[in-house]
């Protein structure tokens, strides 16, 4: 059928999606849902079909295209297409398949995410694909298959030296930004490191949000191999590359139920390890009340299975277990977050001494098994490095390798109106709540606003008298500040214990 285009100027974020008058449907026996190709000359899409009841919205003979679908077939409102009815993609059986507690194939999987880089299913669809992995949990060689499936179906960043460095931390915990601490410490003592990173998903800051702060993130691959060539690493967000393309798509669709299948979360992470060529992998895995993962218990099933799925996909891991039961650093918020590193690299004397020693001994532990340090060794090496200002000079180098400038800590603005949140009590600070004072960060502005958030003036073990400052909210403006006050009334995520 050959249909006139109109231009429904809306852009649904990233599936394919075109719209019919019903009319035109029932010619083709199209309903909700279904597929249609489109195709303009040598360029065609398959889009999922949405159907008009009113003239108004898209008359007879057209056909609605949103953005996405407009953009991939070069054409605008007036053009003709041709458009036909599709079969519903493969692997929606085999999403069918695992609904039903059965075991998929690397195959399978292959073309299941292979359909999703390709917009081929549906948010719905895709949905189902989670649930079903939710339900009926991967085993360690579903998790391998998936894994390489989303390593397959992007890009992968090669390099042509040996051993090549990754960390990650399963998150949850506010601050703790050691990231941007160890990478420089690592790429100074001669390995690469080439650090991919998140933006913020519900947290007040993902590491690329910071690192934003002092200089571009968003690089090619031929960009980032340069910039790594010139430092031994790199700090850049991965979702503005090709590699695992899939799990961000996947991870918009956990998000609002907060679906966390085990399986996908440990491919999620480890596919981004090996589509930047990592071979040796060190994972934090942060443990306490308000955390991801909040009892011992669990922290060692999951590295029991980091360590099952690493060493079948070849790369050299190891696991920690932190304290993950408060925040880490003073400051939550990209520019806050990356006032605190810098201090740090800067030896300076207000830096915050939890993100100093957490990085020093993450950083030792990369070292050791990287055969910069032998064992036992490497924090120590790790500490002459910072102390001696080698990795405040080489985080300048990765800063103007992104196309930033020298910047030091006070440099960094913050927002200027502010509020004081002050004990009601004194005693002891037995506990700071993460999701709390991420709460109230997030409501100040963070991270879409880098200048806000909050400084924590005092941490968990600390005493304070009646009307000591525990933190400090920073907001651009009057009205942002206020509404994260109004948060903090109803949940200030503090708790004081008298002492007698």
């Amino acid at each position: 059928m050959r249909l006139k285009v109109k231009d429904i100027d809306i852009a649904t974020g990233w599936p394919l999606v075109a719209v019919m008058n019903e009319i035109d449907a029932l010619k083709l026996d199209i309903h909700h849902g279904d597929r249609v190709k489109i195709k303009k000359g040598n360029k065609s899409v398959i889009a999922i079909i949405d159907i008009s009841e009113s003239k108004k919205t898209v008359p007879g003979g057209q056909i609605g295209l949103y953005e996405e679908v407009l953009t991939k077939l070069n054409v605008k409102s007036g053009n003709f297409v041709d458009v036909s009815l599709v079969e519903k993609p493969v692997s929606i059986q085999y999403i069918k398949k695992k609904l039903k507690g059965k075991k998929l194939s690397y195959e399978e999987f292959y073309q299941i995410i292979d359909d999703i880089i390709k917009n081929k299913l549906s948010e719905i669809e895709i949905t189902y694909f989670v649930s079903a992995c939710y339900m009926h949990e991967l085993d360690i060689d579903e998790s391998v298959s998936l894994t390489k499936a989303m390593v397959s179906t992007g890009d992968i960043l090669k390099f042509n030296k040996h051993p090549v460095m990754d960390k990650h931390c399963i998150g949850g915990v506010a601050g703790n930004r050691t990231t941007m601490v160890v990478v420089p410490i690592i790429a100074t003592a001669g390995l690469i490191i080439p650090k991919t990173s998140s933006r913020s998903i519900t947290s007040p800051a993902g590491t690329a949000d910071t690192m934003e702060v002092l200089c571009s993130v968003c690089f090619s691959i031929k960009e980032i191999k340069n910039i790594v060539r010139k430092t031994n690493a790199c700090l850049v967000w991965g979702g503005s590359v090709n590699l695992a393309p899939a799990d961000d798509k996947i991870i918009r669709i956990e998000h609002p139920v907060s679906l966390d299948p085990e399986g996908q979360l440990l491919a999620s992470i480890l596919a981004k390890k090996k589509s930047v060529s990592a071979t040796h992998l060190l994972v934090d895995i942060p443990v306490g009340k308000g955390a991801k993962i909040e009892n011992r218990k669990r922290a060692l099933h999951f590295k029991r299975l980091f360590e099952a799925i690493s060493k079948k996909l070849g790369i050299k891991i190891r696991v920690v277990i932190t304290d993950g039961s408060q925040p880490i650093g003073n400051g939550i918020g990209p520019a806050l977050e990356a006032r605190d590193v810098m201090r740090v690299l800067e030896n300076d004397l207000r830096q915050p001494l939890d993100l100093r020693e957490k990085s020093v001994k993450m950083a030792g532990l990369l070292l050791e098994i990287g055969g910069k340090a032998k064992k036992g060794t490497g924090a120590k090496k790790a500490m002459k490095i910072l102390e001696s200002g080698s990795a405040y000079k080489k985080m300048i180098e990765i800063i103007k390798a992104q196309g930033g400038k020298k910047i030091k800590a006070d440099d960094i603005k913050i927002g200027k109106f502010a509020y004081n949140f002050k004990a009601n009590k004194s005693g002891l600070i037995v506990h700071i709540d993460n999701e709390s004072i991420s709460k109230i960060a997030k409501a100040a502005g963070a991270p879409l606003d880098k200048i806000a958030g909050i400084y924590l003036h005092k941490h968990v073990k600390d005493s304070v008298k009646k009307g000591d400052k525990i933190f400090t909210i920073h907001a651009k403006n009057k009205q942002k500040l206020s509404y994260a006050v109004n948060v903090l009334k109803k949940t200030d995520g503090i708790i004081i214990k008298q002492v007698n």
